[in-house]
């Protein structure tokens, strides 16, 4: 057991608002673990100057949580070692799957390896009434601060309305919310149950890779209550990721002095640009891993395009995409930082 979680230092550094990168999954010809390229990865997101790490999530592949692979703790654990190294303080999120049983489980373990808090899927829980998933949650929760979950239901996620997150939110181990149903009516919802609350306590996430910079530039206000996105946990921020460090912080200074935005509108759009080459919603998001894992591959960072779930590939004409948008927008890459430190990741 690493200790008891600090829940009031955790919700200070994800108020403060951070770059949490989704992290992928290093695999070998043989689908194995390739822990020398893992741990490159993990430290590629420390030097970057990333806030935190997101592990066991969609962008790890969920397919580590069936126990059949035998990956789940091999990969968190192998994380938060690896974590260990960075001289400042990281909030580590696990990702958390499952019906209770199993996510509860999941929950213990991660806790048990230092993860501070759990970024709960309800993916598995299509169907179930409201009160029912609030139940699930509780459940949850009593084993790891909960990192909430808006999934787009295109990969696998569910409808989740006001009601639901007003009820939510009135769970008092709820830390964050991460809100990625790319849809500015669903996303609206999130921000408005957490806003109504009152609860000051409870950073907001950008998970929309479609919006990422108009998420963290907007103010939403209800009933004279001001609401906006702290930091981002993304997988968009799983490559490139010392740029999107940069911007967090330019708008976190562009934010506090006010003026025109219109230069970062651009770059937002330019942003969504390279979003839509990688994560292929051209065809309904079917190339979104394989299009991560082309762009790490090019860096450097990982070996080729090795996914659990051998249905996942490179759409028809996405690397051609790919490579159209890393022409049109050099200054979004950082492959030069990682060409300049990847042999000392790779020790």
């Amino acid at each position: 057991m690493k200790g008891k979680t600090d829940l009031k230092s955790v919700r200070a550094l994800l108020l403060e608002g951070q770059v949490i990168p989704a992290h992928p999954l290093a695999l070998t010809d043989g689908l194995r673990l390739d822990e020398r390229r893992q741990r490159a990865l993990t430290r590629y997101y420390l030097a970057a100057g990333a806030g935190g790490l997101a592990v066991g999530v969609h962008t790890t592949q969920f397919e580590i949580h069936d126990p059949k692979t035998g990956l789940l703790d091999p990969v968190l654990e192998l994380a938060a070692e690896t974590a260990a190294e960075a001289d400042r303080p990281l909030v580590k999120v696990a990702g958390i799957c499952g019906t209770t049983r199993p996510a509860v489980a999941e929950a213990v373990r991660a806790a048990e390896l230092g993860y501070q808090a759990g970024l709960l899927s309800l993916a598995a829980l299509q169907g179930v009434s409201d009160a029912g998933l609030v139940r699930h949650c509780r459940a949850v929760a009593e084993a790891i601060p909960l990192f909430g979950f808006y999934l787009q239901p295109s990969v696998g996620g569910r409808v989740l309305g006001y009601e639901f997150w007003r009820r939510f939110v009135e769970i008092e181990r709820v830390v964050a919310i991460k809100v990625a149903p790319f849809n500015r009516y669903h996303t609206l919802d999130v921000v408005r149950a957490v806003a109504e609350s009152g609860r000051t306590d409870i950073a907001l996430y950008t998970g929309n890779d479609d919006n990422i910079v108009g998420d963290l530039l907007t103010g939403w206000e209800f009933r004279g209550r001001r609401q906006g996105f702290a930091g981002g946990l993304l997988g968009h921020w799983s490559f490139w990721t010392r740029r999107a460090v940069e911007l967090l912080a330019l708008i976190k200074r562009r934010r506090a002095a006010g003026g025109p935005l219109d230069d970062l509108l651009t770059l937002g759009a330019a942003i969504t640009d390279v979003n839509a080459a990688v994560f292929d919603p051209a065809h309904g998001f079917r190339g979104c891993l394989s299009g991560i894992h082309l762009v790490l591959q090019r860096s450097g960072l990982l070996k080729g395009i090795r996914c659990l779930n051998r249905a996942e590939r490179l759409s028809p004409g996405q690397r051609s995409e790919i490579d159209r948008v890393r022409r049109a927008y050099p200054d979004l890459n950082d492959d030069l930082f990682v060409s300049e430190n990847l042999e000392t990741w790779l020790r």
